[in-house]
């Protein structure tokens, strides 16, 4: 019996409805940490140098674009991919809300740290030290499998990958910095600026 394995068709509109759906949580995601960045910084945050802020800005909702597009021109994959990926994402998603809920004020798209605040080990920070950008790789899988990008779901993969770890180096080092700060004796640490 001879069976055709042809591409699936291009399926333009599940594409475009997946990622608007995706945006438009991103959209969401950065009016919170716009909101909690004014507070952050009121209440004192510092921001470190070297930063991957916007290679990530400008990155992560293209990765998403591209799945996109990959799977408007090559097809959507079968049902049973469709369904992994949408039950990944949305336990990516479940585990970055979870994240941003236990973080409260100080979660922001940017790496923003209190001087002398304590880490959070509450929530899932109890269990891992970055859950966020867990979450993040987990929402990357999750579309490239709903979308069938096989290519740029890869590709989306290793750009986080090379982004993520430039940045926990920033954010560990800014922690340690902060943490230090507030383990010094009282008469070892430099005066407090007067406001």
């Amino acid at each position: 019996m001879y069976r055709s394995f042809s591409m699936p068709a291009p399926d333009l509109t599940t594409a475009a409805t997946g990622l608007f759906g995706v945006l438009a949580m991103m959209l969401a995601e950065l009016m919170r940490s716009r909101r909690t960045d004014r507070e952050l910084r009121r209440r004192g945050a510092v921001e470190p140098q070297g930063d991957v802020y916007r290679a990530l800005a400008f990155a992560y909702p293209l990765m998403f674009v591209a799945m996109a597009v990959e799977g408007a021109l090559f097809g959507l994959p079968g049902e049973w991919l469709l369904a992994a990926g949408v039950t990944m994402f949305l336990a990516a998603k479940l585990l970055k809300l979870w994240a941003i809920a236990t973080l409260g004020l100080r979660w922001s798209y940017r790496v923003l740290v209190l001087p002398g605040a304590p880490l959070i080990a509450a929530g899932p920070y109890a269990h891992l030290r970055h859950p966020n950008y867990l979450a993040v790789f987990g929402e990357i899988t999750g579309f490239a499998m709903m979308m069938g990008a096989f290519w740029t779901g890869i590709g989306s993969i290793l750009l986080f990958g090379v982004l993520v770890r430039r940045r926990i180096a920033i954010e560990e080092n800014a922690l340690e910095m902060a943490l230090g700060s507030r383990l010094q004796a009282p008469e070892a640490r430099s005066p407090e600026p007067e406001a």
